[in-house]
């Protein structure tokens, strides 16, 4: 029973941080419902694998929690989170190195899918799904956060660690490459955008 919480509203938001950096549990139980799915997609996006990408989203909201009296108020609270989850995300990266796990045919992306979905609908959906997987892990990490999260390129830089022209350029190569190898129909929604244009 997957339930999609309400976005918090900033002053909501804001009271929440306070609260929980004044050690009320409850007020940072609200933040990880109002996060949990956006950040849980985003690692499932870069590990491909569903077990992994919960972990690192227990693990993220764990080392927040430890940090929680770190978070300078007034600053990004979701780039912060997204940040340790993708600190979190490198550090696994360069645990399993010797290994690379590959996407099992049979575990599509979490999302909608109905019984009608055509067989062209699917392939073409396994066809977008592969390619952005198939983008380097820096360019993917940066690509879904501006596209699916639609963080500004300052708030992908400040998540990735990166300068907001290295996170412009990454999203920028990801788009171009993504444009070399799907046919324009298959493009996701933002793959092309005036930022690829310039």
């Amino acid at each position: 029973m997957t339930r999609e919480p309400e976005p918090a509203l900033p002053d909501e938001e804001a009271e929440w941080i306070r609260a929980a950096q004044a050690g009320d549990r409850a007020a940072f139980a609200r933040i990880i419902d109002s996060y949990w799915d956006r950040l849980y997609r985003w690692l499932y996006h870069l590990t491909r694998d569903r077990h992994a990408a919960e972990d690192l989203t227990q693990e993220t909201f764990l080392r927040a929690l430890a940090a929680i009296k770190s978070f300078r108020p007034g600053s990004n609270f979701r780039a912060w989170v997204f940040r340790i989850g993708h600190n979190n995300f490198v550090n696994q990266k360069r645990a399993d190195r010797r290994t690379k796990h590959q996407l099992p045919d049979d575990a599509a992306a979490p999302g909608e899918g109905t019984a009608e979905s055509s067989a062209e609908n699917r392939e073409a959906l396994e066809v977008v799904n592969r390619a952005v997987a198939d983008l380097p892990s820096d360019f993917r990490a940066a690509l879904l956060l501006r596209v699916n999260e639609e963080l500004s390129f300052r708030e992908v830089a400040k998540v990735l660690g990166t300068t907001e022209e290295t996170a412009r350029w990454r999203v920028f190569k990801a788009r171009q490459k993504l444009m070399k190898v799907l046919s324009p129909e298959l493009l996701p929604p933002g793959a092309v955008s005036e930022e690829a244009k310039e």
